[in-house]
């Protein structure tokens, strides 16, 4: 985020996924990485929890050696805390008479407590043993304490009430509810929920509470997929019984440059809105490999929590309509050209908008450098510069940086800097920068100053994003769903293509008004089998077609059963 924040200025009260933080390194370690790559060290943050507490943020994720505290949710400063264990999955805090009390995974036995997060001092309030899995702290308008968990390949979450005082089981329940792959597709394993044998992994509780109704959200099919989603359970008490919500998973992005809106938190911001802080995946150099996701929320008339995953790794604004800036995409699949390239690391992977693959220089040394080719000049408002840490030597919280200089040219010859981080680079490795002001050029530079930690400059995606001042593209007329015949959970749908389109997506649910699961399709592709349907309930359906220009919005929803 670039430093400027005036006034009324919203283009710098912006954001895009993932979350700009400087992810901790962590060990090579036995699980087995998707792809057949060395052994390496990677960064990773996941399973979010947010709370708001004494006016500000905070923000606690698995594996981090601490915690952040930010103001607005855009400028994160970091904490690194004693007296309670730092570096284990999934923590857990809760409010309870103006203090944090923390819990996390990996059957550890304590409760911690603070008043003073910002001291990032802590020490233990309970002993819990032998502790829990995926662990969620619910306290309820009542001063009843709560305690949700669980994270199996087989069986339910479960659910406990526990004395505020002792923090030990008063009650126990079990959440049967919360697993049933067989009739709800989202919850198959799979980029594509298509892994029909594959083990399914329900865990990543976590409690809302409003008007009286009990929101328990759970994540399946694993934290590795593309599809990893969170379902939604409600009930009218805490410990249930619950019901399923057929419009599930009401957290879901299995497309786009970084996916996955699973295990995380749901919480009130400052101004009384709703968001849902969720994993995402990259998974390439170890299933854990993750970043954090950051989704604006919201309840329907009727009751549904909906998490806008509608291109949500495009810049967003962080405050009032929370909606798209409308800064599009520039540089997908544009031509490029680099100062070198290491064997298997093409220059085309910096621009095909995907984390998951990335260009790597030879080296790290100054010099290194990386240009697209927009094609024409084009007004560029922000970038996002994904660093991908080639053969970075590296464990734990970094104290290198990245430095670096942006810059624009019309012609390819002349070049102004637009973002300047020679001397005061940051450890960004998702650096989103606003433009103090838009920029007309054709050609985007990054001249590499400095890579951190002894790894080679290298970039999963350097993305562009502005306007191409040229017309948007046609509307889709025509849209069918044609459900499986030999399994409902999924459906092929077609459209009719439309004219100027660079890629569609497709919106799905079951309701014309509740259309919240998306799909982007590309390269001239008109037709998409999806398998994260719900047996036994209809959905509809609309395309929106997407170019460097702007949106136009799908017609009437077609339905079918």
């Amino acid at each position: 985020m670039h430093p400027l924040q005036a006034a009324g200025a919203d283009r710098f009260a912006t954001y895009a996924n993932p979350v700009d933080l400087p992810y901790r390194y962590q060990a090579p370690s036995p699980f087995r990485p998707l792809q057949p790559r060395p052994k390496e060290s990677f960064r990773e943050a996941a399973d979010p929890t947010i709370v708001l507490f004494k006016g500000r943020y905070w923000l606690f994720a698995s594996h981090s050696s601490g915690y952040w505290h930010s103001t607005d949710l855009l400028r994160w400063q970091f904490v690194q805390p004693t007296g309670y264990a730092v570096d284990k999955f999934a923590p857990t805090v809760v409010v309870i008479n103006d203090k944090l009390y923390l819990a996390t995974s990996e059957d550890t036995p304590h409760i911690w407590v603070t008043d003073d997060p910002m001291s990032g001092k802590w020490r233990v309030a309970a002993d819990i043993s032998p502790g829990y899995q995926d662990p969620a702290l619910f306290l309820d308008d009542d001063g009843r304490l709560y305690l949700y968990h669980g994270l199996a390949s087989k069986g339910p979450l479960h659910a406990e009430e526990l004395d505020p005082k002792t923090f030990q089981p008063i009650a126990k329940v079990d959440i049967p509810q919360s697993r049933n792959p067989d009739e709800r597709g989202w919850e198959v394993p799979g980029d594509r929920n298509e892994k029909f044998k594959g083990m399914t992994f329900v865990e990543g509780a976590w409690m809302t509470k409003r008007k009286g109704r009990y929101y328990l959200e759970y994540s399946a099919p694993g934290t590795e997929f593309k599809t990893y989603a969170n379902g939604m359970l409600v009930s009218e008490k805490p410990l249930g019984p619950f019901v399923y919500q057929d419009y599930s998973p009401f957290a879901f992005k299995p497309t786009g440059f970084i996916t996955g809106a699973g295990h995380g938190s749901t919480f009130q911001g400052k101004d009384g809105q709703w968001w849902h802080a969720g994993t995402m995946t990259i998974s390439q150099r170890h299933i854990f490999e993750r970043r954090l996701g950051l989704f604006p929320t919201s309840f329907s008339r009727s009751g549904e929590v909906i998490a806008d995953t509608y291109l949500a790794d495009y810049p967003r604004y962080i405050g009032g309509s929370r909606k798209l800036t409308g800064w599009m995409l520039l540089s997908r699949l544009k031509s490029v050209s680099a100062s070198s390239t290491l064997d298997g690391y093409s220059a085309k992977d910096a621009v095909d908008e995907d984390v998951r693959s990335w260009w790597s220089a030879k080296t790290g040394g100054a010099g290194e450098w990386f240009q697209v080719d927009l094609g024409a000049p084009k007004r560029i408002e922000a970038v996002q510069i994904n660093f991908a840490d080639q053969d970075a030597k590296a464990l734990g919280v970094s104290a290198d940086v990245y430095n670096y200089i942006l810059e624009l040219s019309l012609d390819g010859r002349t070049w102004k800097a637009a973002v300047d981080r020679s001397q005061n680079g940051v450890d960004a490795p998702h650096d989103y920068e606003v433009l103090p002001k838009p920029e007309r050029a054709r050609f985007v530079r990054l001249r590499n100053i400095h890579s951190p930690d002894g790894g080679k400059f290298s970039l999963s995606d350097l993305r562009v994003f502005g306007n191409g001042g040229g017309v948007k593209p046609a509307k889709v007329r025509r849209a069918s769903l044609r459900r499986d015949g030999d399994d409902g959970r999924s459906a092929v749908i077609n459209w009719a293509p439309a004219k100027g389109a660079e890629f569609y997506v497709v919106r799905l649910g079951v309701r014309p008004d509740l259309l919240n699961q998306n799909y982007q399709v590309y390269d001239g592709k008109t037709s998409i089998t999806v398998a994260s349907l719900n047996i036994g309930k209809g959905y509809c359906v609309t395309i929106d077609a997407v170019n460097e220009n702007g949106i136009t919005r799908g017609g009437r929803p077609a339905c079918s059963r």
